[in-house]
């Protein structure tokens, strides 16, 4: 599988993991951006164990333009720098599913967003490093 890519099965797409996610998992905020995620084991059926989903304000943002150039900076900032979290969840044996909400006001630049989800990265990281050592 390419280091760089963003399959099919890494995108968090049922409704069920997405209700999921948002009713019992936990969440944090980061501005301009709100994540929810969820950390299960990792069952041996699924292919993938990280799986990300990304949404933008219709409140702030009424053009649907301007809300899908937010989500594709936001899923490419991530394709670009998820590897680490990746390597991370492979070795603990954990599935982790992230959804990443833009709530700021104004359309954003991409190296802004990149930084910001850099950040997310590196948390979510540390994270799943404590979730590890605690369940050891």
């Amino acid at each position: 599988m390419k280091t760089f890519g963003f399959s099919a099965n890494e995108k968090l797409k049922s409704r069920k993991q997405i209700g999921k996610v948002f009713q019992s998992g936990r969440h944090f905020h980061l501005p301009p951006l709100r994540i929810s995620w969820i950390l299960e084991p990792k069952e041996t059926n699924e292919a993938d164990g990280l799986q990300v989903g990304v949404g933008a304000s219709g409140k702030h943002f009424k053009k649907a333009v301007d809300r899908n150039r937010i989500k594709r900076l936001l899923r490419e900032a991530w394709r670009l720098q998820k590897a680490p979290l990746k390597a991370e969840l492979e070795g603990k044996n954990r599935q982790l599913s992230v959804f990443i909400i833009f709530t700021g006001k104004e359309l954003p630049q991409y190296a802004a967003i990149s930084v910001k989800v850099g950040e997310l990265i590196d948390k979510l990281i540390h994270l799943v490093h404590e979730d590890a050592a605690a369940n050891t």
